[in-house]
């Protein structure tokens, strides 16, 4: 097939799959052996949600977010969550300047397009909600005003499961505005070699160049809005989610917020596969990350690390289930 014969739809693809691509190389210039979780990554900014990265300490949490945000020529700020944080830490302050004794208000941090959380769940409950309506609405209210944020907007959340003194768990309405909950893992042998060869990543991520813009960044989500899904595969999605409402070990299952993530994060998928369409295989490769971290099981066994896991065995399990559409 030639250039000519190609529908415009179908170069919007092309394209697209030729920037996502040069996005993912221009990460793995920092990141190591892990083109399947940035991939994910990707999901998650095509289809304008949040990411929460959960893993142990020393796997490149912070790495990954790092270059995510450093290979787009957009604003970026890093928030190192503490005990003692405060909302307007996050949000912004007025101040009175002493010329105009007038209020003038500083923006805070979350005025970025990329937010990188560290360590969100160090902070007290009353500080994580500061982050609900950004997260969900695009915009912020600070001394009875509301104010838009920047476009593209994503917050990218890190914590470490295994440590809980001076920890808060983020309560069930934070974790469902994060459209992705993932984990990074070990390294192979030979990235591992790699990496232990590199020492310190902060020099690479110095040299990283942006490799997409802003812009760009808001065409391939614009063009991820329309990856076509058939009826039989948005059917497909219902019923996953409908299983984890009806599933004997959950207690409380997925919200049409779950269906409509696990819709879009689908069709992201699909894009930065180079499809135009959604296919089921699509759909179960999103349903963990998507809907296991909104679900509340029955039993929790113990610690929240086998909680996450009883969550992902069950959506194995609705997963077996569910009928798959041909």
């Amino acid at each position: 097939m030639n250039e000519s014969t190609l529908s415009s739809s179908d170069l919007d693809i092309e394209t697209a799959q030729h920037q996502i691509t040069c996005l993912i190389d221009n990460i793995e210039q920092v990141v190591y052996g892990k083109r399947d979780v940035i991939k994910l990554c990707l999901v998650g900014l095509l289809a304008r949600g949040h990411l929460l990265i959960e893993d142990i300490p020393g796997v490149g949490k912070t790495t990954i977010a790092q270059a995510l945000a450093l290979s787009i020529d957009c604003s970026f700020n890093r928030i190192q969550f503490t005990s003692d944080m405060l909302p307007a830490d996050i949000l912004g302050v007025s101040i009175l300047k002493p010329d105009t004794q007038q209020f003038e208000f500083r923006q805070g941090p979350i005025f970025s397009s990329i937010v990188l959380a560290d360590e969100v769940n160090r902070t007290p409950p009353k500080t994580q909600s500061a982050l609900l309506e950004a997260m969900s609405e695009g915009r912020v209210t600070a001394d009875g005003q509301t104010r838009p944020l920047p476009a593209p907007f994503m917050v990218l959340a890190t914590q470490n499961p295994i440590e809980y003194e001076g920890t808060y768990t983020l309560p069930e309405a934070q974790l469902d505005r994060f459209l992705l909950h993932i984990s990074i893992g070990y390294p192979g042998d030979e990235d591992e070699i790699r990496i232990m060869r590199r020492r310190d990543p902060q020099h690479a991520l110095d040299q990283l160049t942006p490799a997409l813009s802003g812009q760009d960044i808001i065409n391939l989500q614009g063009i991820s809005e329309q990856v076509h899904v058939e009826d039989s595969i948005a059917q497909y999605i219902l019923d996953i989610i409908k299983a984890t409402r009806t599933h004997p070990g959950i207690r409380l299952g997925g919200s049409p917020r779950a269906s409509m993530g696990l819709y879009e994060s689908s069709q992201a998928l699909a894009l930065i596969s180079g499809r135009n369409y959604v296919t089921p295989g699509d759909v179960k490769t999103m349903a963990k990350p998507v809907v296991a971290h909104r679900i509340i099981a029955k039993s929790h066994g113990g610690n929240r690390v086998n909680s996450v896991r009883e969550r992902e065995v069950i959506m194995q399990e609705i997963l077996e289930q569910v009928t798959v559409p041909v």
